[in-house]
């Protein structure tokens, strides 16, 4: 899943299990929809990515650069307090907001596209329910 700064899902992807988190950092990336309200060009693309210390590697590093990002990555090897967990923290609570969803919560369905189909309509309450908020402040 990757986010916004404000913890709202642009997009979702689904793998198989025990698989690498680092296979997916470039297919989200391709996944996030143009961001549209301001008048001109949309953008087509986040300007920084933070990611965890799984997906440092320097041949990601040097693809996400190629995409015209910026890539905040944790590096291996290092001691933790580089300030970076908090920015990781909005990703967890989009996926501890998905746990809410008793369905999404365990797998049960042993096809992945409904598994996908309600992962997207997860997503697509969690962001209803963030403008729900900031229509109200």
């Amino acid at each position: 899943m990757i986010t916004d700064a404000g913890g709202i899902p642009l997009a979702a992807t689904l793998t198989g299990g025990n698989r690498h988190d680092v296979t997916q950092l470039l297919p989200l990336i391709e996944a996030i929809p143009p961001v549209r309200g301001r008048c001109g060009r949309p953008r087509q693309r986040p300007v920084q990515v933070f990611a965890d210390r799984a997906c440092d590697h320097g041949k990601y590093r040097a693809l996400v650069r190629a995409r015209g990002i910026e890539p905040v990555i944790a590096r291996r090897g290092t001691g933790h307090g580089s300030g970076r967990g908090r920015y990781r923290w909005v990703v967890e609570q989009a996926i501890a907001l998905l746990h809410w969803f008793r369905r999404l919560r365990i797998r049960w369905e042993i096809r992945d596209d409904i598994h996908e189909a309600f992962l997207s309509l997860g997503c697509a309450v969690i962001c209803w329910r963030r403008l729900k908020i900031y229509s109200l402040c």
